[in-house]
């Protein structure tokens, strides 16, 4: 890789961590950058998660020390998330990416949807709920965790959603424990990617320097500003992943 390509990497890595702890999606700036570079679409998913690995250690670290982490809770989700992505990442040798951006970029505008018509619900959440329906939860989570290992950009709102949708969290605590699940099950997934010789550690550790970064500024903030101001974080960035995965502005565009 050429030397002045590097700051674009940590550039782009820094966009994606900061993106990826307050909302999700944020690989949707690195993959295709790590694909213009020249890396095979599979092993691009591969080399992503190393720096998505060492992002979600910074900002795991950080929500524990402002106490908003659920520890317990998020360790008994995680464990059905890292079974469904050991199983997304067998699968994801075989990449098939227009489907997955059509996918995606559906699921995106119905949770913008959620977002918009139940504000109360994410800005508070329902801590009644956290003990209730642990069989749903369990198949919720594995089925994240399937996706998440699969490809990892989107996973974030998703987990997002179950979290506050289906486990009570509010937006804050949910962004914490998010990043958690994703940090468990990021190690199994990527080990896969490893087995499968589909991980470029030189270029996924310049990536994570950029993650890294964002994730450490992101999750101060996230914190520091409140779950109002996640929110409107998570409408921009579903907004706006969704245009991207739909090819919404080329339809626009042929429209006129």
């Amino acid at each position: 890789m050429e030397w002045y390509l590097y700051p674009a990497v940590v550039a782009a890595g820094f966009a994606c961590g900061f993106i990826n702890t307050l909302a999700g999606s944020g690989s949707l700036i690195t993959l295709p950058l790590l694909i213009f570079l020249g890396l095979p679409a599979t092993v691009a998913n591969g080399t992503n998660r190393v720096a998505i690995l060492l992002q979600n250690i910074v900002a795991v670290s950080s929500f524990k020390h402002q106490k908003v982490l659920d520890l317990k809770n998020g360790l008994t989700l995680a464990i059905p998330a890292i079974i469904g992505s050991i199983l997304g990442a067998q699968i994801a040798v075989n990449l098939n990416e227009d489907i997955m951006r059509k996918t995606i970029g559906f699921l995106m505008v119905v949770m913008l949807f959620l977002i918009l018509l139940r504000p109360k619900r994410w800005l508070e959440g329902r801590p009644e709920d956290m003990n209730k329906r642990f069989w749903l939860k369990m198949i919720i989570f594995f089925a994240v965790g399937m996706y998440g290992g699969f490809i990892q950009a989107g996973v974030g709102f998703f987990l997002i959603a179950s979290l506050v949708l289906g486990a009570g969290f509010d937006l804050v605590r949910a962004n914490a424990v998010k990043n958690l699940i994703i940090l468990c099950f990021t190690i199994f997934a990527l080990a896969i990617f490893v087995f499968n010789d589909q991980v470029r550690w030189e270029i996924g550790l310049i990536l994570a320097i950029g993650n890294m970064s964002g994730a450490a500024i992101a999750a101060r903030l996230a914190v520091k500003k409140g779950a109002m101001f996640v929110r409107y974080v998570l409408i921009a960035v579903v907004i706006v992943a969704a245009i991207a995965l739909l090819d919404i502005h080329k339809i626009v565009a042929g429209l006129f």
